[in-house]
């Protein structure tokens, strides 16, 4: 393993907080007795029912499906009988069409579920029908339909696989546990994913607050042809794919473009070891690793949550509240979604679910900006977000787009670092959307 810590121009350094679950290992969940599994969980098509009121399912059966190429089909992860098929609230604030199931405490498995073979046995194409058929999206919380990722242009050659094993969120512990825990399933997903991409370089980046990470997953890969553990700074946003491209291979992503411009492909670690697993097991992407932690919560964990459990029940399972709630989010603090009822499902891009009392919840007065520009400083993608935020107070989205504004990756690293605490991604983040939806409107 290389001694060179890795990094990239930019950044913050907001406090970790990861003492809280770091060290405490993956616990299977309480099995829910009710799970809403929403039919859209990922970026592209939803998917239609393939199941009705009444009907019977059990674990790792399929009970949505979509005829588009973007999109991932979505499974059981309990047996029981379906309740209702309806609309319900998901953690991205989004009402959309979910399954509703009853369990019936049996978690009998479907006939489907089985072992997929070696990968070396297996083809590409085998390879990505797996992935694809396993309901495998992006766990990092983007949930970009895996196969899609998998699957660039013939223009488009991939030479490197990024595994991002940085979780530079605060807070969140999951991809940390699964690399101490479940190292194999890891390596296992790593060479699938080569053998899928025709590639034959792999870097496992892992922040260096991570060291047990970095020992564990060295000794899983030594020996290992072609695949390595790159160590990172400790800095945020260093798990953006752009930002670990850029700090381990040098390549620079160009304005607008996606990681297969510079042939790289970046997967979060989460995702790797759960494709690891349908190859192992044949079990589709039905349950993930959940960091429940924050200043409200009694017991912060780490859990294996089953899809389609309610953030109250999970948040139960570790005690409740123990105190007066001031705010749950999904994911990390700093890129996560906060939410009105915590009676939203664990979707597969929950990867943490956070719970801040009263006082931490509370936003301060922002004041003028100082023109200090340490947004600038801070700014991973090197923008101007005073400028831009600016520009989108005053509605001028014409300047904020020659600004560059939508190549802004929403990381709040210029909110976390203004000393005015101006609401500077927010506004950035509104501007982005309106010139995104003019940009595809003209198309």
């Amino acid at each position: 393993m290389s001694t060179k810590l890795f990094t990239f121009k930019g950044g913050v350094h907001p406090p970790t907080n990861k003492t809280l679950t770091q060290n405490v290992p993956i616990e299977d969940a309480v099995d829910p007795k009710i799970v809403v599994i929403p039919l859209s969980q990922h970026i592209g098509a939803p998917c239609d029912p393939l199941v009705a009121v009444g009907d019977t399912v059990k674990v790792g059966q399929k009970i949505g499906e979509s005829k588009a190429f973007m999109s991932v089909p979505v499974h059981s992860s309990v047996s029981g009988t379906v309740k209702k098929v309806e609309q319900h609230y998901v953690p991205n604030g989004s009402k959309v069409n979910c399954v509703v199931i009853e369990s019936d405490g049996k978690f009998e498995v479907h006939e489907s579920v089985q072992p997929k073979g070696n990968v070396e046995s297996l083809t590409k194409e085998e390879i990505l029908s797996i992935i694809k058929e396993g309901g495998m999206a992006g766990m990092g919380g983007a949930t970009f339909p895996t196969h899609v990722k998998l699957s660039p242009p013939k223009d488009k050659p991939i030479d490197v696989l990024l595994v991002n094993g940085a979780e530079c969120e605060p807070y969140l512990t999951a991809d940390h546990r699964i690399m101490l825990e479940k190292p194999e399933l890891v390596l296992l997903g790593v060479k699938a994913i080569m053998k899928a991409l025709g590639v034959n370089k792999s870097y496992i980046g892992i922040e260096k607050n991570k060291p047990d990470a970095i020992e564990v997953m060295q000794k899983t890969v030594a020996g290992e042809e072609g695949i390595e553990v790159a160590p990172l700074e400790v800095k945020y946003p260093q798990g953006d794919e752009k930002r670990i491209i850029n700090a381990v291979t040098g390549r620079v992503v160009p304005s607008g473009g996606l990681p297969m411009e510079v042939g790289c492909v970046v997967e979060n670690v989460g995702t790797v070891a759960t494709i690891g697993n349908i190859i192992k097991t044949g079990m589709p992407l039905v349950q993930r690793v959940v960091t429940v932690s924050g200043s409200a919560v009694q017991n912060p964990k780490n859990l294996y949550v089953r899809i389609g459990t309610t953030f109250k029940d999970v948040i139960e399972q570790c005690g409740g509240y123990k105190e007066e709630l001031g705010k749950i989010i999904n994911g990390g603090p700093m890129m996560g979604i906060a939410q009105f009822t915590d009676e939203v499902p664990v979707i597969k891009g929950t990867s943490g679910i956070l719970v801040f009392n009263k006082k931490e919840a509370d936003l301060p007065e922002p004041s003028n900006c100082i023109m200090c520009g340490r947004c600038v400083e801070a700014c991973p993608v090197q923008l101007m977000p005073y400028k831009i935020s600016r520009y989108a107070i005053q509605k001028n989205f014409d300047a904020a787009d020659e600004y560059h504004a939508a190549d802004c990756i929403e990381c709040g690293g210029c909110s976390y670092i203004c000393p005015s605490k101006r609401p500077l991604k927010e506004t950035i983040s509104v501007a982005k959307k309106e010139i995104l939806a003019r940009r595809k409107k003209v198309k």
